[in-house]
């Protein structure tokens, strides 16, 4: 907008060196720009559908009967943070390195910050366009989020995978007592990425799927062995091995029968049966018996 008055007797729009209007006649061929004002109080043009090349000084420029004057205005253009560039998802063995990128656009120009997507992460862990990591411990695997920032709008933000490798390692395999002729289950759990591929075996032999009275369940993080119906052939000692491609451990657990001895109350006098405790009140009660008997002898 250019304020004007009585005075003037031209005016003209100019952009650096070229005169866009002149009065009412449009001199630019640029669609966008229009002509909004021309009255005894204001000269004002609009530009539409504004483009970073328009950015610039914009002159008013006026002749009045004595001499001309100008007035300069200059065009900021601002844009929404874009992300441009950014790192593929990855897959790592645990201990290398890892070099992470995000490029972005925008005026003025947007800040960078990237965050760990994780429960234990606490706030932004690196604030530039490049995140460095060296050692990945499987810990840090997850999804790693760039945001990119200048104020104009809402930051934009992508995302990218970082797949953290590592051996199998079994955090669970407990031995188990079972009775003959019940159903018994031995488990191994085992954490590892790429997920663990399961084997059991009896002593050096190793246990087929679909063998006679048994079943192996295989799943991502752990696998099953059930015994449907335990004979005294089952019991012995077992052992369990994960393995990827980055190595392999086992675990070993016994399966070992398992029995319930009840005892039998004692009728005799001063008896007292009080469920497994039963034995334990018995002989209370005799040694209860015993100290006066000691008394009486040493008095005769």
């Amino acid at each position: 907008r250019c304020s004007v008055d009585n005075r003037v007797t031209r005016v003209a729009w100019l952009n650096r060196s070229s005169i866009l209007y002149a009065g009412n006649d449009k001199w630019c061929l640029d669609p966008r720009v229009v002509l909004l004002a021309n009255t005894k109080t204001q000269y004002s043009i609009q530009i539409q559908d504004v483009d970073v090349y328009d950015e610039g000084p914009y002159t008013c420029s006026v002749q009045t009967d004595n001499h001309p004057k100008t007035s300069r205005v200059h065009l900021i253009v601002q844009v929404s943070p874009k992300i441009t560039k950014i790192s593929p998802d990855i897959s790592i063995n645990e201990g290398g390195n890892v070099s992470l990128s995000c490029l972005a656009t925008g005026r003025p120009d947007p800040t960078i910050t990237w965050r760990h997507i994780s429960p234990k992460a606490m706030g932004f862990i690196s604030e530039d366009e490049y995140l460095e990591i060296t050692g990945i411990t499987r810990e840090q695997s997850g999804e790693y989020e760039c945001s990119a920032s200048n104020d104009v709008s809402a930051p934009v933000v992508q995302r990218v995978k970082v797949t953290v490798n590592y051996p199998p390692y079994i955090s669970d395999a407990k031995s188990s007592g079972v009775p003959v002729g019940q159903k018994g289950i031995l488990l191994c759990e085992a954490s590892a990425v790429p997920s663990a591929n399961f084997q059991w075996y009896k002593d050096d032999k190793r246990l087929a799927e679909g063998q006679k009275g048994l079943k192996v369940e295989n799943k991502a993080f752990f696998s099953r062995l059930t015994f449907f119906n335990v004979s005294e052939q089952d019991y012995g000692n077992y052992t369990c091995v994960a393995s990827n491609q980055l190595g392999n451990t086992n675990a070993s657990m016994i399966l070992y029968e398992e029995t319930t001895t009840a005892l039998t109350p004692w009728k005799g006098p001063g008896a007292v049966h009080d469920g497994n405790n039963g034995a334990w009140r018995r002989g209370g009660c005799v040694w209860l018996l015993v100290l006066p008997l000691a008394q009486l002898a040493r008095h005769f």
